[in-house]
């Protein structure tokens, strides 16, 4: 389990790392740092990224318990 997390943090960094930075920088980095918000919070991996509206919105894959699916979850973050 421990390695598993290893691993999800580092794709987790890598992920984050190579968001594209399109139109504002600083809405690129608002983004950033509320997907790695997201994804320490329900834990999984980041499916993907962008604003919308003025919102961040987060795609996350997260395993499932036991022999359950993993699903998606998508949250919308004000900036």
């Amino acid at each position: 389990m421990a390695s598993f997390m290893k691993y999800t943090g580092l794709a987790l960094a890598l992920t984050v790392a190579a968001l594209p930075v399109g139109g504002s920088d600083a809405v690129a980095a608002d983004c950033r740092a509320a997907a790695a918000r997201v994804v320490a919070e329900v834990g999984g991996q980041l499916l993907s990224v962008h604003e919308s509206g003025g919102e961040c919105v987060i795609v996350v894959l997260v395993p499932g318990n036991g022999s359950e699916r993993p699903r998606k979850v998508t949250m919308r973050v004000a900036e």
